[in-house]
């Protein structure tokens, strides 16, 4: 318990001293923001602080610090150091400088900013890769919540079972439709805040549970020192892959540009970025603290929690909120489980039509111009949805691919920032460290997962470090180039 409450005491004296290290290395200054100077009235929308950063939050998050977290326990209390340590000097930075680069190129897709920084066939891989990976998250998140709608009111036979999903999956489309047309304050500003909050209650009421109740008990990182996964994968570069989104994910970087178009202060940046990305650690915190504690070993390995997780995630965050809190516990679960994926699901759509937005030009303060690129955006993800419910698309062979294209999508991101802090002749350590660290872990997982090219570990780790040490060069070399050029 003592090695849980150190974690996250370090991730509230990391947000005040590294985020804010960060912050000024960049140089957020009082310049005029896009959200001031175009202000379409759909896109770029002044919005106040606290909902910004609940709605940065909700963006980011959703069920990923949990389903993440939960996995990442099994491996042990040693996932509390990769969260603590990956939230402060990756993930915070990764998300601040991928919000903050979008504001300073006028509220900019993720996209258009690797573009900026890394090059023109780098801009066009990340267009592509962008919109497929935002519309195969958004069509997941679609599919997810309508089956756990129709679990929760245990609908009987097959055939009404599809019946149902298909229901509930184009009501849940039609809301994604109306919450990407429309402007961004009319409903995602406006219910995003409540459950952000109910996110963090969640998380709190878990934490309150373990703590309260004599038979958990969250074991310390220097006890259990070792890898507790009971199929014995390697914490490196397994866990660093699984545990994403509650330590440093890609994903965010399409999310964080949709806040850099409503702030109405660059210095709002290391509250809004940095600081949603610090309470997401926390909470991924609490989650995989709950993985440790709820659940039993044997002999050494956390059996306890793979027997759970086997049920289903959600059916695993269900079992954790009943134990730690009971009747509200539920409540919350089933709020959780279906609302946050949804949440996540139409910024996904959202991210994905400015990004086609920004590619081809298209204005978006026009109805027409933003009907253009909704329909088709919205029409390739329900095709996809309701082939997945009437089980012609296997979803499960594609989310296998996911969390490594997420952490290479981060990658990718910090490399962008490195180079950007190089032309700016700033501290690029800042985020060449973690961007370094980033392509060892993407790369090994490359070569040694089984989905990926799957030659071994012994193979893999040697691999990765050389690419890692390869990256590094180049992009050296590349700015070394680049502060030349500045200087004649």
């Amino acid at each position: 318990m003592l090695s849980f409450l150190l974690c996250l005491a370090l991730l509230v004296v990391g947000y005040f001293t590294y985020g804010k290290l960060v912050d000024k290395s960049f140089g957020a200054d009082d310049r005029e923001t896009p959200a001031v100077r175009i202000n379409d009235g759909v896109d770029y929308v002044v919005m106040p602080q606290w909902k910004l950063f609940l709605v940065q939050l909700l963006n980011i998050a959703g069920l990923g610090p949990i389903f993440g977290a939960l996995q990442g326990a099994l491996w042990g209390p040693v996932v509390f150091l990769w969260i603590t340590f990956g939230t402060i000097f990756a993930g915070g930075v990764h998300d601040y400088f991928s919000g903050m680069l979008s504001e300073r190129n006028n509220g900019a897709s993720i996209s258009e900013i690797c573009g900026i920084y890394l090059g023109k066939v780098m801009k066009n891989v990340m267009r592509v890769f962008s919109v497929v990976l935002l519309v195969m998250v958004g069509t997941v998140f679609a599919v997810g919540p309508a089956g756990l709608i129709v679990t929760l009111f245990k609908n009987n036979g097959a055939s009404g079972l599809v019946a149902t999903t298909l229901f509930w999956l184009v009501i849940i489309l039609v809301y994604y439709f109306v919450a990407t047309f429309i402007s961004i304050d009319k409903i995602i500003g406006k219910i995003y805040p409540l459950f952000g909050i109910c996110l963090i209650i969640m998380a709190v009421g878990v934490a309150v549970g373990i703590f309260t109740k004599s038979e958990f008990v969250i074991p310390e990182i220097w006890s259990n020192f070792t890898n507790m996964h009971p199929a014995g994968k390697a914490v490196w570069p397994f866990m660093f892959i699984t545990v994403a989104c509650g330590a440093i994910s890609g994903f965010h970087a399409t999310q964080s540009p949709l806040m850099a178009r409503c702030m109405k202060s660059e210095r709002q940046g290391h509250f809004v970025f940095y600081g949603a990305m610090a309470c997401e650690g926390a909470i991924a915190l609490v989650w995989a603290a709950a993985g440790c504690a709820v659940y039993q070993s044997t002999g050494g390995l956390n059996t306890g929690l793979a027997e759970a997780l086997t049920m289903g995630q959600s059916a695993a965050i269900y079992d954790v909120c009943q134990k730690t809190m009971g009747g509200i516990g539920i409540a919350l679960a089933m709020l959780g489980v279906i609302a946050c994926p949804i949440t996540s699901g139409d910024t996904a759509f959202r991210s994905a039509r400015l990004v086609l937005a920004d590619w081809f030009k298209v204005d978006q303060d026009r109805w027409k111009n933003r009907l253009m690129l909704c329909v088709p955006v919205l029409g390739v993800g329900a095709v996809l949805g309701i082939g997945n419910a009437l089980g012609y698309i296997d979803y499960q062979v594609i989310w296998r691919y996911f969390s490594w294209t997420n952490q290479t999508l981060a990658m990718i991101v910090l490399w962008a920032g490195s180079m950007y802090m190089a032309r700016e002749k700033k501290n690029f350590w800042i985020t060449a460290v973690p961007a370094t660290f980033m392509s060892a872990v993407s790369v090994t997982y490359f070569f040694a997962a089984d989905e990926c090219v799957n030659l071994g570990l012994s193979v893999a780790y040697p691999i990765g470090i050389i690419a890692a040490a390869a990256f590094l060069g180049i992009f050296l070399y590349a700015a070394r180039k680049q502060e030349k050029k500045l200087a004649k």
